[in-house]
């Protein structure tokens, strides 16, 4: 059976995408393929999201902010996109979601925990929407 395949868009993709993908790496294993990337990429991950990710046992500060690739978008069966607007690609026949949260740029540790536990709980439901069996 195809295991599906997510990408995680924003626009820096340097914390909200970041945070989606590594809770879908987590939750789905090897039942998911996921990607991760930003219609124009930041230098590096906000220091925030990797602090709020690690208390949650998630180390993502070796990530770095990519740029989208025609291919991902066109490999993924469901695109999440969140805060790009009209800076991500559409293509058509794929199945878009998008996720209205607050970009943890520049925002205090507390504000990014809230958004972090509002993806860990989206990224459950989307799993289990696509038939994902989670770890």
């Amino acid at each position: 059976m195809k295991r599906p395949v997510i990408l995680f868009l924003c626009v820096h993709n340097a914390g909200r995408s970041q945070m989606a993908a590594a809770f879908a790496r987590q939750m789905g294993g090897e039942h998911v393929v996921v990607h991760s990337a930003g219609s124009a990429p930041g230098e590096t991950l906000n220091p925030a999201v990797v602090r709020a990710m690690a208390e949650v046992g998630l180390n993502i500060a070796h990530e770095r902010p990519r740029k989208v690739t025609d291919q991902m978008a066109r490999d993924a069966d469901v695109v999440v996109t969140m805060g790009c607007g009209d800076a991500c690609p559409l293509y058509p026949g794929k199945r878009y979601d998008d996720w209205d949260l607050t970009d943890p740029a520049g925002q205090s540790l507390e504000v990014v925990r809230g958004v972090r536990d509002e993806i860990d709980r989206r990224v459950g439901e989307l799993l289990r929407s696509l038939g994902v069996t989670l770890s």
